[in-house]
């Protein structure tokens, strides 16, 4: 509750802020400073110390899996902030600075909801309030005819998939023998299921199968990724996806667990054709930007695998994923708005130029890649654990594995670029600071490599609930 209530009133705040000061720098600072806030209030309520102590009425459920994930994303924001924050300023022509600082906080309230939710009004409630301010963020820039059409096929799918989550929380409704919302009275154990109850658990699957961009509901993100600011799809393609990723197995596990293998093999379906499409098509891509728009829709077929087991290492896995995937995707971006080429071609002779901003891109890679040694190759490695466990199954962990490998055709071609390509790659001014975080960003994902049980004993040493 601690980081819910933080982050909208720090919304608030940084909305009107921009009364008080017009210069960007002073703003990102407060931005800084709340970020910093939330992470402390968030590890306030892991402890079980509450600064506000509200009766939620079992609306919401705070246990040690949904706080920690909030924490990834709360310390995932503070270093896209710092990382991209100066970026975000240069918006400021178009849009003011004030403005989408207001709308990232008001984005990390409703990731706040949906990590915690216990009944589908709320899960409703925390979906929107997250999306809106996305929509809003897509088209920041006016003058650009790409992010117009971005955000408005963003506002009409994510209307779409909005009705189609009505409608099955409508039917779940209908369904419940309690007539309940709560995710707590929704479960009807191994019982036979009913039409209705059917019909509800499909909708919800594929609305939540838009917001993470999972095949076939994936074809708004190519076009909304490459059409929007850069530093907004790196904050879209990674904290918000984490986030609604973690609602998304918290729905299934606490409401349709019991039945899982009803649905299993839809999820499965699912799961594989999202891992196909994601990577092969970003084979053929030419843009580095569209590239790492199709690699989201393949990491968001990994994260899958969770929601298909859904057991202790399913939920192991989707933290260090969150982790892993946020970080390199995060630093990738970041050096991204920094080049003034997006194609592949721009990346050509960038180790000659800039040695450190290569290496570091080169470990962001490797860790999407799934690589040893780096946190993206034990965070791949419990998703496919996790399905091994089930005991069923076993032709998706093979098939999971090729793409992987697939994957890292298209990773290795940046690589390639930077390191055996001669060109004279075109650098914006990069700050020593930024070097210097870019560093540390890559440390932690080769710390989370060799010592993954730093952040997944935390599910097991933090325990609480409310």
């Amino acid at each position: 509750m601690n980081a819910i209530i933080i982050s909208a009133v720090w919304g608030i705040i940084m909305m009107f802020s921009g009364i008080v000061t017009a210069k960007g720098s002073t703003i990102r600072n407060a931005a800084i400073i709340g970020l910093v806030l939330l992470l402390v209030c968030n590890y306030l309520d892991l402890i079980g110390y509450h600064l506000f102590p509200v009766d939620t009425h079992k609306m919401l459920f705070f246990d040690t899996f949904g706080l920690l994930a909030n924490g990834i994303i709360f310390a995932s924001t503070l270093i896209y902030v710092l990382l991209s924050g100066r970026e975000i300023e240069n918006i400021a022509q178009r849009m003011p600075v004030a403005e989408c600082f207001a709308l990232i906080f008001f984005v990390l309230c409703g990731v706040s909801l949906v990590t915690t939710f216990n009944t589908l009004l709320m899960l409703f409630l925390g979906i929107e309030i997250i999306s809106i301010p996305l929509y809003i963020l897509t088209g920041s820039d006016k003058r650009n005819l790409k992010s117009n059409e971005a955000s408005l096929k963003y506002f009409l799918m994510g209307c779409f998939s909005t009705g189609v989550m009505l409608l099955g929380i409508a039917f779940l409704y209908g369904a419940s023998p309690n007539g309940s919302f709560s995710i707590d009275d929704l479960g009807i154990g191994s019982q036979k299921l009913s039409a209705l109850y059917m019909a509800g658990l499909l909708l919800l699957l594929v609305s939540m199968g838009f917001k993470v961009s999972a095949a076939p509901f994936h074809f708004w993100t190519p076009d909304v990724y490459d059409g929007a600011p850069t530093v907004f799809t790196s904050f879209m393609a990674t904290i918000v996806k984490a986030g609604i990723f973690i609602g998304f197995i918290r729905l299934f596990d606490e409401t349709f667990g019991d039945s899982q293998p009803r649905w299993q093999l839809f999820v499965a379906i699912i799961t594989a054709v999202t891992l196909f499409i994601g990577n092969i098509t970003a084979v053929f891509q030419q843009s580095v930007k569209r590239m790492l728009a199709y690699s989201s829709i393949a990491q968001a077929g990994f994260m899958l695998l969770a929601l298909l087991s859904i057991n202790g290492l399913a939920k192991e896995g989707i933290i260090l994923y969150a982790a892993a995937y946020s970080l390199a995707t995060i630093g990738i971006f970041a050096i991204l708005i920094k080049m003034k080429d997006y194609t592949f071609e721009g990346f050509n002779g960038l180790a000659r130029h800039q040695p450190l901003l290569a290496a570091t891109c080169t470990i962001f890679l490797l860790s999407l890649a799934g690589i040893p040694l780096t946190a993206g190759f034990f965070a791949k490695y419990y998703m496919l654990a996790s399905v091994i466990e089930t005991g069923h199954f076993f032709w998706l962990v093979v098939f999971a594995v090729l793409c992987a490998a697939v994957s890292v055709y298209y990773y290795f071609r940046v690589i390639q670029a930077m390191y055996f390509k001669d060109g004279d790659a075109q650098v914006l001014e990069l700050r020593p600071g930024f070097k210097g975080l870019l560093v540390v960003v890559a440390a932690l994902i080769v710390l989370l490599g060799v010592f993954p049980q730093v952040l997944l004993d935390k599910l097991y040493t933090l325990v609480y609930t409310w």
